[in-house]
């Protein structure tokens, strides 16, 4: 075929002519100049750091989205799967990816669970580590999210990051507002990436102490416009990712959105492409072409560097997608649960106001991101019970475990707007206990029910109408056809968002982060309020 490539090592575009022979690009031959009138081609899209789970969709329907935006391989984190059935969870991961050709790097759950403060479904241990990344389908150690224990010498951490020593793999970071010298001892453990950095000068201080820092742009956190200065001055230590991509975003973009809003701002092409396909290739090691010859035929056709519309995506030298069509299959995937609690009653998420001295603690949600603050709230009390006080805005949350019965944890939220009914999901980061917000007790058990009923999902219900996504894939996926998962999901956001009135753009993600309790400041676990920064629990009554 005759157009012209974009070479991302001597940074030219030239008209050439490629020869493709059993999935490998056996010959490139300079034609000359660049050809307007001829397509461009460049290496693929890499997302840089994504949990699968979070787009609600098996490995195999996430690929048939991601393809044609041009994606073409991913580095998954799969610790949801894994907080949920351990490795029996990664490995039903890696099954599943084999029957795509699609470029897929699983990572090893570092923390699992993530924290000893909340019930998860298993445990992944260093043992579990060593095994998982003797796999040639594991190349990483995943996020170490748990930043005390590296810096306090926790042996069970320490020895999971010693094990991708040993297989000479990357160990990625997790570190939300860490800085100086407790930012420096733990990037010198052994981190190579951070992508929860939230503010340019928390980003330039880690890439000071030698990480690389992925530009976030998800569903919920959303890091771009704080972050994107830094292409410029340190192109070689950048990557693009989403983190947590829901379904409805992915059929709309996905890393080729961050081309084209790099490129609006005026940011150099080259370094560009160096962050969304270049640099993560490199620092994991990828099976991904780079349009060199011998390499794998994993490309993308686009009309030009200019608008950057994908016209076709190609991997192991098939076209995978071609004007905005998937053509990998619509398959079917196995069914791999745990879900073993009860169904609750209204009575269950009754908070009574004698436990409570004066003023409570409530969670403050902040749009697009994961953190959250801490306010201090007077209680609206009716027949001697704290309720929901949708006039301020102040509504009850709550966690329950999905892994046994116990008490539901409860506490209460604001910024979610909801003025009537409740919302519940089975995606609660990371360890996926039901997690529920609402304005009564009887739309709150309404809600969880229906998700216990399903063994997992996610739900909403008010003013007489019942809403139901099942994910029944561990509670966090549905093999159904991604497109039709999409707008599945849709309609429940916007029934959320027009009848029950959130003001919230991404309701159901920034619910799925209100139990993750490595990220500051004030969090739900099923087992009780959260302090993010101490890293205790703390009572709802001040």
């Amino acid at each position: 075929m005759n157009v012209n490539l974009i070479n991302l090592f001597d940074k030219t575009i030239q008209e050439v002519e490629i020869s493709i022979q059993e999935q490998l690009i056996s010959r490139i031959e300079i034609i000359g100049a660049e050809n307007p009138a001829l397509s461009y081609i460049l290496p693929g899209f890499v997302d840089a750091h994504v949990h699968i789970e979070s787009s609600m969709l098996t490995p195999v329907q996430f690929a048939r989205l991601a393809v044609v935006h041009g994606t073409v391989a991913t580095v998954s984190d799969p610790h949801e799967i894994a907080n949920v059935n351990g490795v029996a969870g990664v490995e039903f991961m890696i099954e599943d990816s084999r029957r795509v050709p699609f470029k897929f790097c699983f990572g090893a759950p570092s923390c699992v669970p993530a924290t000893v403060f909340e019930t998860a479904g298993a445990i992944v241990s260093p043992d579990d580590i060593r095994d998982l990344l003797a796999k040639d389908e594991i190349g990483y150690l995943a996020e170490v999210m748990n930043f005390p224990g590296v810096l306090n010498g926790d042996p069970d951490m320490i020895a999971k990051i010693n094990w991708a020593k040993h297989f000479n793999k990357p160990i990625d970071g997790h570190a939300p507002g860490l800085r100086g010298e407790a930012a420096k001892k733990y990037a010198e453990a052994g981190m190579t990436t951070d992508h929860e950095c939230f503010t340019y000068d928390e980003a330039r201080e880690k890439i000071d102490y030698g990480m690389k820092i992925l530009i976030r742009e998800g569903s919920a956190a959303r890091n771009f416009d704080a972050l994107i200065p830094l292409l410029a001055e340190f192109p070689d230590q950048i990557m693009f990712c989403s983190d947590d991509k829901h379904p409805d975003n992915l059929v709309e973009g996905h890393i080729n959105v961050l081309v084209k809003r790099s490129l609006e701002l005026g940011h150099d092409l080259w370094n560009i492409l160096r962050a969304a396909c270049l640099n993560p290739v490199l620092h994991y090691k990828l099976p991904v072409g780079l349009l060199r010859e011998n390499d794998f035929a994993d490309f993308i056709v686009i009309d030009n560097p200019t608008e950057f519309n994908i016209q076709q995506t190609w991997l192991n030298g098939e076209v995978v997608a071609e004007n905005n069509k998937s053509n990998f299959p619509d398959l079917r995937s196995s069914h791999i649960n745990q879900f073993n609690c009860n169904i609750k009653s209204p009575a269950d998420f009754q908070c009574f106001a004698n436990k409570v001295s004066s003023g409570i603690r409530v969670i403050e949600a902040l749009e697009g991101q994961l953190i959250t603050n801490e306010l201090i709230e007077d209680i609206l009390v009716k027949n001697g019970l704290i309720v929901s006080d949708t006039e301020r805005d102040i509504l009850k949350i709550t966690v329950v475990n999905r892994y046994q019965n116990s008490e539901p944890a409860i506490a209460f939220i604001k910024n979610f707007g909801i003025k009537t009914g409740a919302i519940a999901s089975s995606v609660a980061h990371d360890s996926h206990n039901i997690i529920a917000v609402g304005c009564d007790d009887e739309s709150i058990s309404e809600a969880v029910n229906l998700i216990i009923e399903a063994k997992g999902g996610v739900a909403a219900v008010g003013n007489g109408e019942k809403h139901l996504l099942e994910l029944p894939i561990a509670g966090l996926m549905s093999d159904k056809d991604g497109y039709l998962v999409a707008e599945s999901y849709t309609r429940l956001d916007q029934f959320v968002k027009t009848t029950l009135q959130s003001t919230l753009k991404s309701p159901y993600m920034t619910l799925s982060f209100m139990a993750l309790l490595v990220i500051p400041s004030l969090k739900l676990s099923d087992k009780g309020l959260f302090n993010g920064e101490k890293f205790e629990f703390i009572s709802l009554s001040v």
